[in-house]
């Protein structure tokens, strides 16, 4: 698969929009500095896109109450489009806020620092949630459920230990040595995130090697050996990117909520001092 295939926009002009958008939020800061002499988050141009990016983070809190029906925005497809363009808005407007400065004392440092990981973590879920899918539909044969899949492992080994008992030595104790202990448990990798089909060659090649030198009636059990250790690994593969997409929710939404409670207590310190 292409990585331009990936990085396609489904809608570039929602991406223009935002970059637009975008870019005349960071021209407001030199237009403000040099209008007003001075920038100051507390106001003028710098509290309002305060405010800006606040709602646009409470809005962006919004995405898992979109069921039933999308209401407001009619669709989980335009609420997915509003979510992540807006989100990536909501942090230009915290850079502009700030007026592209570091921040100062520990409490605006967390603010900063959850609202860019919230923002980094979006970008690289929206990229992880357009590769993945489209890997495993254009890599793999084998489609299965995460929590299904160490069973279907089991089977697979079951299904080998059942193919060798009638197999001659020499394949069976190939099998016993090279194979048995790779179908015992499900052995997932980083690698398989890039190439569905990492490693599959070099896994294969010993048992095409092995060919020449078992029993002309064992080479169906071999063709039928090769194939579970082929299954093997595409499951390994499917519980490998289903299990990097589990992960991103644990990096993107705990910090997204902590993000939201430490807002509101700034919206607060704000009003009432």
């Amino acid at each position: 698969m292409r990585l331009a295939q990936v990085v396609r926009p489904k809608h570039p002009m929602n991406l223009v929009v935002t970059g637009a958008l975008a870019a005349l939020g960071a021209l407001s800061y030199p237009v403000g500095l040099w209008w007003f002499g001075v920038w100051s988050p507390k106001r003028g141009l710098g509290l309002v896109f305060g405010i800006l990016a606040a709602l646009a983070f409470v809005f962006e809190m919004g995405y898992p109450l979109r069921r039933p029906k999308a209401f407001p925005l009619f669709t989980a497809k335009v609420w997915l489009q509003a979510h992540v363009y807006l989100g990536a808005l909501a942090f230009v407007g915290v850079l502009v806020h700030c007026g592209f400065s570091w921040p100062h004392g520990k409490f605006g440092w967390c603010l900063w620092l959850l609202a860019a990981w919230t923002t980094l973590t979006g970008l690289m879920g929206v990229w992880l949630q357009k590769w993945i899918p489209a890997a495993l539909a254009e890599g793999l044969r084998v489609e299965a459920l995460y929590e299904r899949i160490p069973e279907l492992v089991t089977g697979l080994r079951d299904e080998a230990d059942k193919l060798m008992r009638e197999a001659g030595e020499a394949l069976v104790g190939f099998y016993r040595r090279e194979v048995r202990a790779s179908l015992e448990r499900t052995q997932p990798s980083w690698a398989f995130v890039l190439d569905v089909r990492a490693g599959q060659q070099r896994a294969l090649e010993p048992l095409r090697r092995i060919a020449a030198f078992v029993e002309a009636e064992d080479r169906p059990r071999l063709e039928d050996l090769i194939a579970i250790v082929t299954e093997k690994r595409e499951l390994d593969a499917q519980r490998s990117l289903q299990w990097v997409l589990r992960a991103w929710l644990r990096l993107h939404v705990p910090f997204a909520g902590i993000l939201m409670a430490l807002l509101f207590v700034h919206v607060f310190a704000w009003l009432w001092y």
